[in-house]
């Protein structure tokens, strides 16, 4: 990562006796914390670039970043050789900041503001989409060196969001005369994309629009055009883990699909996974304080409303568009009686409703609720409305994966510093600790401590993890 490490860039090694619930566990129960926060697991990321990789071979991602921009995500995306689909210049600019080059980024936004044009043209982002003649035009004036990717409308039937009624063109009416105007304006298109809806569940929406995708290639070869080399074939795949059969079809459809309309290797065949690799990543932990008994006129308690510190202005903003979200006590309530129950979030707002209709054990004040698979849309979509503070993200890392990404840019060994759960208190001074020095605390194994070499010298860091903050007031050394 480029220039100084802030909080939520550190990752967190785990120790090899310790979980994921393990340091969820400790971060909960630090004296003083009772912020909602996010738990990312970066294994779990890094295992799902593995099993993209066998499934689709020939298909790279481009991770769209609008689906989580949290500074590890991108980072550990970035070092493990994935490209980004950025939609705006904010995006472009954060995954530059961390020294990905500009020819890893495909601009996949249909319709774009002048500024942020001018800014892809700046920095070299050089790969973009469009799905109608004004974008064009625009593009012919202020980046006219720019290769373009024809967007194409092909909607699944079975999509949690459909994008089609925004973005797209008709691969049939509409495409050819766009390709003609590209052509006639001397700009260079080199490829076809599509996107069949966020949260797709089914496998056939890709070979029909991969067809599709075909019928445009084959119109611009009859225009004259013979630049036509790339197909996108868009993000919508799901990644929690109970839809991974779901996947594989996919998968499979993809790859049938892709060898029988683009059977050449002088074609590249790109994505843009968003959902898939973050929201099994993502757990999201919040407190209770305060909760209200609902009793009938008899004083028989009917139910408990239950009050956490985040809700549908911040990470459950989703449950506007119907989602369901299932929260979890934290500490097991074996064979406690279950009671019906909703949850609240924090603001002013009636409409703020986490849950309803569920049971839940009795819980007290300052329990925890855990919720799962809540990397996708959650943090990316959060504001501070009624000055409820966005959940920041706590990172940790097993050593096996640690050992792989610790010398992969933009990572460093700065960025990793011991877990709470290993029972040493990680302040800001842990980042000037030897990487030998951290193997020891985290009792790695003594076949990898002989490959680390010496630090350099530390220096005055007064920068703290998400429950550190105390830390900051005075000097480290």
């Amino acid at each position: 990562m480029q220039g100084l490490i802030e909080p939520e860039d550190y990752v967190h090694v785990l120790g090899p006796k310790h979980s994921v619930l393990d340091e969820l566990r400790a971060v909960c129960h630090t004296t003083g914390q009772e912020d909602a926060f996010y738990l990312c697991d970066v294994d779990d990321i890094v295992h799902k670039m593995q099993l993209w990789r066998q499934l689709l071979p020939r298909v790279r991602p481009h991770y769209a970043v609008k689906c989580n921009a949290s500074r590890v995500v991108l980072s550990t995306l970035a070092a493990l050789g994935a490209g980004f689909d950025c939609a705006t210049k904010g995006e472009i600019e954060e995954v530059l900041s961390l020294g990905v080059d500009p020819s890893r980024i495909i601009f996949a936004h249909p319709a774009k503001p002048a500024t942020h044009i001018r800014y892809a043209a700046g920095c070299g982002v050089n790969l973009a989409t469009f799905d109608n003649e004004e974008e064009l035009y625009k593009i012919r004036a202020l980046h006219p060196k720019c290769k373009l990717v024809l967007r194409i409308r092909s909607d699944a039937e079975d999509a949690m969001v459909c994008l089609g009624v925004k973005f797209g063109c008709d691969a049939e009416r509409e495409a050819p005369r766009l390709l003609r105007t590209a052509r006639d304006l001397g700009l260079q298109v080199v490829g076809v994309s599509f996107h069949v809806g966020s949260g797709c569940r089914e496998q056939k929406a890709y070979r029909a629009a991969i067809r599709a995708a075909r019928l445009v290639f084959d119109a611009a070869a009859g225009l004259g055009i013979r630049t036509m080399k790339l197909l996108d074939v868009g993000g919508g795949y799901p990644g929690e883990p109970a839809d991974e059969q779901v996947f594989l079809q996919m998968a499979d459809a993809i790859n049938s699909a892709v060898a029988e309309y683009f059977p050449s290797a002088d074609v590249d065949v790109i994505s843009e996974p968003g959902l898939y690799f973050v929201a099994s990543a993502f757990r999201l932990a919040a407190n209770v304080h305060s909760k209200r008994e609902v009793r009938g006129d008899a004083g028989e308690l009917k139910g408990v409303m239950y009050y956490i510190n985040d809700g549908v202005y911040g990470s459950f903003f989703d449950v506007i568009n119907r989602r369901r979200f299932r929260g979890e006590p934290l500490e097991p309530h074996d064979g406690a009686e279950l009671v019906p129950s909703s949850v609240w979030g924090p603001t002013c707002d009636g409409i703020d409703k986490v849950e309803d209709d569920v049971k839940l054990p009795q819980l007290e004040l300052g329990s925890w609720l855990v919720y799962n698979n809540t990397g996708a849309y959650t943090v990316a979509m959060a504001c501070t409305f009624n000055g409820v503070p966005v959940p920041r993200v706590h990172s940790v890392v097993s050593t096996d994966t640690w050992m792989q990404l610790r010398d992969r840019a933009p990572f460093s060994d700065a960025h990793f510093v011991p877990s709470l759960a290993t029972g040493r208190r990680h302040t800001s001074a842990s980042l000037v600790d030897s990487p030998r020095r951290l193997a020891l605390q985290l009792q790695v194994p003594v076949q990898y401590q002989v490959q680390y070499q010496s630090a350099d010298p530390p220096i005055l860091c007064r920068r703290g993890s998400i429950i550190d903050q105390a830390d900051l007031s005075r000097p480290i050394f």
